[in-house]
């Protein structure tokens, strides 16, 4: 059973549509009682750091997301669900879930236009499984006006180029964060989800 998480934002729909299109059952979890019987989550995102966190905690989910990676159950963060990974976002100033070590920044107005909107590369920097069957500098669809900086560069397993290079995916243990939206990114977005819902 693959988990959704539910936090208010946009674009889980999407996510769960795209899931079940490659044959898998979906359960959308809203609560914490809603954490049971789950092989892998995934952890969606559209909306603003801030309110997201704070929808987050005041429901209890950041405890329940935390045992979750803990026990090492698969994890997919797709972008503001990826950002929220890290331990700080600037925007909104706001405290995130720290599995990953690292800050969220902004994309600078004067050296691109932001958001970050349309189809760009990723630069495989580590062949991981969630690449599996994909080439490398393929397309995805991408929608942010932030980007994550880990910490540690053996956490950043992709890169895409926007101005500057920036981190579009990550990984460490069980968890993988995604900046792009694979569930908007045609066959290539869904050999991603096929990736992380069958062989990761």
């Amino acid at each position: 059973m693959i988990g959704i998480i539910d936090y208010g934002a946009g674009n889980l729909h999407s996510v769960e549509k795209a899931v079940k299109k490659l044959g898998f059952p979906t359960k959308v979890m809203a609560a914490p009682r809603d954490f049971t019987g789950i092989d892998k989550m995934i952890f969606p995102g559209v909306g603003s750091a801030g309110k997201a966190m704070e929808y987050i905690r005041r429901h209890g989910l950041d405890h329940k997301i935390k045992e979750a990676i803990k026990a090492g159950i698969p994890f997919l963060g797709i972008c503001l669900g990826m950002q929220l990974l890290m331990e700080y976002s600037k925007e909104n100033d706001t405290d995130c879930l720290s599995i990953f070590d690292g800050a969220v920044c902004p994309f600078q107005n004067n050296r691109v236009k932001v958001p970050h909107m349309g189809w760009n590369e990723v630069h495989q920097k580590i062949k991981h499984p969630i690449f599996r069957n994909i080439p490398d500098a393929f397309d995805f669809y991408f929608v942010h006006s932030f980007y994550v900086q880990p910490n540690h560069e053996t956490d950043t397993i992709g890169i895409t180029e926007y101005g500057e290079d920036f981190c579009s995916v990550i990984a460490k243990d069980n968890v993988i964060g995604v900046q792009f939206h694979p569930e908007k990114s045609a066959e290539a977005g869904l050999a991603i989800l096929e990736n992380f819902c069958a062989n990761f």
